[in-house]
């Protein structure tokens, strides 16, 4: 069974940083793409940051010089790095996984979630 397993969120205040990581577990085949999505109470779920297998990267332009997302591929963790928060960044946070292996169907894992709340 996989499962991602997310950590690093928290409580900060305006301007200070936070690191968020999904480490997968279980057995994997084929990844595609791994990313960040988080959502607000009221507002609907948004891409936050995205991850190829090729290294190529997407961010939401709310984060774009602010936030980097990276990947350890010996363990396939993928690191979404918060600086300089803001209180519109406070959301639940999700690690996504995609897997798509040649000529077969594309699968996607969620993690559980993690919370990153930013006071001002």
């Amino acid at each position: 069974q996989v499962q991602l397993v997310e950590s690093g969120g928290g409580s900060v205040q305006a301007g200070e940083s936070l690191r968020v990581s999904c480490a997968p577990s279980g057995r994997l085949f084929s990844i595609h793409s791994m990313g960040w999505f988080r959502q607000a109470p009221g507002k609907q779920r948004e891409l936050v940051a995205g991850i190829t297998r090729d290294g190529i990267t997407n961010y939401a332009d709310s984060v774009k010089g602010r936030f980097t997302i990276s990947r350890d591929n010996a363990n396939n963790t993928v690191y979404l790095q918060m600086n300089s928060l803001k209180p519109e960044d406070t959301a639940v946070y999700y690690c996504k996984l995609v897997t798509w292996p040649a000529w077969g169907t594309s699968r996607e894992y969620w993690g559980q979630g993690t919370q990153v709340t930013v006071s001002s």
